[in-house]
């Protein structure tokens, strides 16, 4: 091993291996200089199985002193899913496909077997200095190596959608400062959030004329801190807003949506990137949802996502969570950011709602809004609300409120 190239630790800091090094300085400690050596051996060797990204890694199975990889050309995924002329079928169900890249790569001896008779590819065997000891963390890393170099789906992803209003009307250097408003107010809530012990492992991507944010974490508490999240991210852009005496602020709009998508890593340069990138059912319904939205207005999709009934238990059944649902648990979660300061003024209650017509005696009922996009597709949407309360300042109120809406149908 080219000892000349590692660091103090032992670990290679090449740009193709910068994702894992926290993990791997963990690992350190429990773990000799030859098992993280293997993790190193290992990198490189994807890396070349991956070919500038000619190639997908699909799964992996430990074999012997080493790693068995299903490999494939980055077009057979399509091919397999693809309908054949003479029987009217594809090859593959999408189904399988989306299976075999969903949650852990790992597979047994026999899985990789009939997974690659199935592909009509040959597993590709890499040697390793070291048989792999089945650390977990050891485990974690590889699953991370893998998806780096493959495609991977997931069935229920929370996003939000952050956009700049007007973005296409500014001046080049405006959309620039702009730009780098809406950043800084992401960095900010990220911070405050974590000043509150409130974990989110937050990955962005452009949408243009703003971004894509979601959490890499996953479940309902992932979730509902995404929300929340969007919530202090719209409350720092609109107290720089109050400040600004010039176009260097964003008027925003924002969406939150729930759903499937695929995420991979570009590649950039010679590498994979450290960024995840997404597309899926859950960003087109956030672009066709922000197109319909007014400046300043926040939209939650209609959507359905799953939460475990036993949340101790790992063979507990899933129950489906519709956004309403999803809502008053957001609602009940607040207090976690009580305490919370904002441009120097501490929190004392936030209320989240979604609008909808006053029934009287106090009780109003949730509207649905009937969004129609430009290939005459309809979805329905819900207008949401965000009130900040704070010790010694007026409150921020965010959204748009439902008696200001059209009373009519959205055109997206």
């Amino acid at each position: 091993m080219d000892m000349g190239n590692l660091s103090q630790s032992g670990i290679r800091r090449s740009a193709d291996f910068t994702p894992y090094l926290d993990q791997l300085a963990g690992l350190a400690q429990e773990m000799g200089l030859r098992q993280r050596s293997n993790l190193v051996q290992l990198e490189r060797s994807l890396h070349e199985h991956w070919a500038l990204g000619q190639n997908n890694i699909l799964s992996w199975s430990p074999l012997d002193q080493g790693v068995l990889v299903l490999v494939v050309p980055h077009y057979a995924i399509a091919e397999y899913t693809a309908i054949q002329p003479e029987s009217q079928k594809p090859r593959i169900s999408l189904r399988f496909i989306t299976d075999l890249i969903s949650g852990n790569r790992q597979l047994t001896f026999t899985q990789m077997q009939k997974v690659a008779r199935l592909l009509d590819v040959q597993p590709n065997y890499i040697p390793l200095r070291e048989p792999l000891s089945g650390h977990d963390v050891e485990t974690q890393i590889i699953e991370k190596m893998i998806c780096r170099y493959g495609i991977n789906y997931i069935a229920s992803r929370a996003v939000t959608l952050f956009d700049i209003v007007g973005f296409s009307l500014l001046t080049p250097f405006e959309q620039m400062t702009q730009l780098n408003s809406l950043s800084y107010s992401l960095n900010s809530a990220h911070a405050k959030m974590l000043e509150q012990d409130i974990g989110i492992n937050f990955a962005r991507s452009s949408s243009g004329d703003g971004f894509y944010i979601w959490n890499r974490d996953d479940g309902l508490e992932a979730n509902v801190n995404l929300y929340h999240f969007m919530h202090i991210v719209l409350a720092v852009n609109a107290i720089a807003r109050d400040k600004s005496s010039c176009n260097a602020v964003p008027r925003l709009r924002a969406c939150f949506h729930v759903g499937s998508c695929y995420e991979f890593h570009q590649a950039e340069g010679l590498n994979p990137t450290m960024h995840d990138f997404i597309v899926g059912d859950v960003t087109i319904g956030l672009a066709r949802m922000i197109e319909a939205a007014l400046p300043g207005q926040i939209l939650v999709g209609d959507f359905l996502t799953d939460v475990l009934t036993g949340p101790t238990d790992p063979e507990a059944t899933q129950a489906n969570l519709d956004a309403v649902s999803f809502l008053q648990r957001a609602q009940g979660n607040l207090s976690k950011l009580s305490g919370m300061e904002i441009s120097g003024e501490r929190v004392t209650a936030i209320k989240c709602y979604l609008t909808g017509e006053d029934m009287g005696d106090g009780q109003f009922n949730i509207r649905r809004l009937t969004i129609t996009d430009k290939h005459g597709l309809t979805r329905v949407a819900f207008n949401a609300k965000v009130n900040i309360y704070r010790e010694s300042a007026e409150p921020i109120l965010l959204g748009i409120e439902d008696r200001k809406l059209p009373q009519s149908d959205l055109p997206a």
